[in-house]
């Protein structure tokens, strides 16, 4: 007898049953599926209507192909995409209508979310053309150099969803999800490879552009050679960070350091900076964010010291990441991953009875309880932790900024701790590949010979590797330029979507005083580059 999986699978692979079943019973309902785009579908046609009269009056622009998965990236697409429209682009809206990358669902609810999707969108004008990755037909074959993106990508998907960096194949559970990305991704490479070729678009817009599906799209259009654009958002509303060619959570910001860090800081980006600074080391929100940093406000060096039973001795910050955030993944130089640097970081320490080592376990980890948290992996490292070594936990009511401000050197792998830290004249050691590392106020290892004997030598003489005025002003520079700069203005931030969009109808944001502020984030968006007020 099948089961109620089985069936459903059965049922999906029967024509027209998906459709029929929906139609008469699903398509009217309340969904109580987590894919839901039934905002979404009430509140699009109104937003096309405000984009219209925009769109009848454009020029012509780029073919934009839009790709798009899971529910909110696709809500936040199509109010994009009708803005790009409205500035003369035409737009393919490529959605992949899945809600869990991690589980495999059955045919059936998987053709009614197509459906779903379907309905939602057919708003949508003939400037935007929606299309599913699911009608879409496959390339027979992979050329070597996307089969192995795939794998890379799956392994990332992996650690994402686990947030742990150890993957066993051997773990049935591991291997399981392993192979459902394999799966996954496989397919929509085929896919994505076979729809570029035939359409050729100028330009292909995606979210993330590092893992998941997300991540395999972008690869196949860096195959082919056309210009990709990816994007993601950071903790303050109306901002977004952008990239060309690359995934944005390489936070590639080469192109920010040519065009900005040689000019010089005035006394008010100084004062920003600071004010930015002094709102983290208060645990306050700042500008148009909700997120605190920190949980407890700074209470002094002193009180800090004391508190950790801290002696005279140096000390050294190691300040970690969360584990599986995607900042994080494909970021090792050295080390195969953040797990081993702190293990080995940490036992060399353990011999090191002259200083003591504070490691700062990320606050963000109480955003995110399942992850492996950085203390376990310096507990395993170490079942019995010197009492030279202390390990600061996400809930600890420590601030960070008084750990900067005891510390003689900081450890970082991607965190920004590790630019904050330079801020104070403080020398550190960079030891994964952050947007960061080799701007000229950091020190930046490639080897574990070249770390270890790097330790040893600051360890030797802290004093003499303090910052000079130049390296710390480097720091300040490239802290502004990156807080301040390296965001663009944007109306819709993931997060706040709808409450974004109450602010910036689609009628504002492609009005005068809408493009004034945002319109070259969106000529961006289509492959052009930046221009600097």
């Amino acid at each position: 007898m099948l089961n109620k999986n089985s069936l459903r699978n059965f049922l999906g692979e029967l024509p027209l049953a998906a459709e029929l079943d929906y139609t008469l019973r699903q398509k009217n309902r309340a969904r109580k599926d987590h894919y839901n785009l039934s905002k979404l579908q009430k509140l699009l046609p109104q937003g096309v209507a405000q984009a219209k009269p925009f769109i009848e009056k454009s020029g012509n622009g780029k073919n934009v192909l839009f790709f798009a998965t899971l529910h909110y990236w696709i809500e936040q697409a199509a109010y994009i995409s009708l803005a790009l429209a409205g500035l003369g682009h035409k737009v393919t809206l490529l959605t992949l209508p899945y809600s869990e990358w991690h589980r495999e669902k059955d045919k059936l609810t998987q053709k009614q979310r197509g459906l779903h999707t379907r309905d939602a969108l057919k708003s949508l004008p003939p400037q935007v053309r929606h299309a599913s990755f699911l009608d879409l037909r496959t390339a027979s074959d992979l050329p070597a150099s996307l089969k192995a993106d795939i794998e890379e990508v799956s392994l990332w998907d992996a650690q994402y969803t686990f947030m742990r960096e150890e993957v066993d194949m051997n773990d049935n559970g591991d291997k399981a999800l392993y192979d459902l990305r394999i799966k996954r991704n496989t397919f929509a490479a085929l896919a994505a490879l076979e729809w570029m070729q035939t359409n050729k678009p100028d330009v292909i817009l995606i979210p993330n552009g590092l893992i998941l599906e997300m991540g395999i799209v972008f690869r196949v259009a860096r195959y082919l050679n056309i210009p990709a654009v990816t994007f993601e958002f950071n903790d303050q509303r109306e901002q977004i960070w952008l990239a060309q060619n690359t995934s944005i959570m390489r936070q590639d910001t080469d192109y920010l350091v040519r065009d900005r860090c040689s000019l010089p800081m005035t006394d008010e980006m100084y004062e920003r900076l600071a004010d930015l600074e002094n709102a983290r080391r208060g645990a306050r929100v700042w500008g148009k964010s909700k997120r605190l940093w920190q949980y407890v406000s700074a209470q002094g060096a002193d009180v800090t010291r004391k508190a950790l039973n801290l002696d005279e001795r140096p000390v050294v910050l190691l300040a970690a990441n969360v584990l599986g955030d995607s900042l994080t993944l494909g970021r090792n130089i050295f080390a195969e991953s953040m797990s081993e640097w702190i293990t080995k970081t940490v036992q060399y320490f353990a011999n090191r009875t002259d200083v003591q080592l504070v490691v700062r376990v990320h606050p963000g980890e109480k955003i995110v309880p399942q992850a492996k948290s950085m203390g376990t992996v310096v507990r395993e490292a170490l079942p019995e932790i010197p009492s030279h070594i202390h390990v600061i936990g996400a809930l600890d009511n420590v601030n960070t900024y008084d750990l900067i401000e005891i510390a003689d050197l900081g450890l970082a792998y991607t965190t920004t701790v590790g630019v904050e830290t330079a801020m104070n004249g403080i020398p550190v050691i960079s030891c994964g590949q952050t947007h960061y590392r080799g701007r000229g106020f950091t020190i930046d290892p490639n080897t574990w010979d070249e770390y270890f004997s790097t330790l040893e030598k600051v360890l030797s003489d802290l004093p003499g590797h303090r910052l000079s005025e130049d390296q710390t002003a480097k720091a300040w520079n490239y802290a502004y330029r990156f807080f301040f700069e390296y965001p663009r203005p944007f109306p819709w931030r993931l997060m706040n979507f709808w409450d974004d969009l109450e602010v910036w109808p689609l009628d504002k944001v492609l009005s005068e005083e809408g493009m004034s502020q945002f319109g070259d984030t969106f000529k961006f968006l289509v492959g052009e580059q930046f221009t600097w007020k």
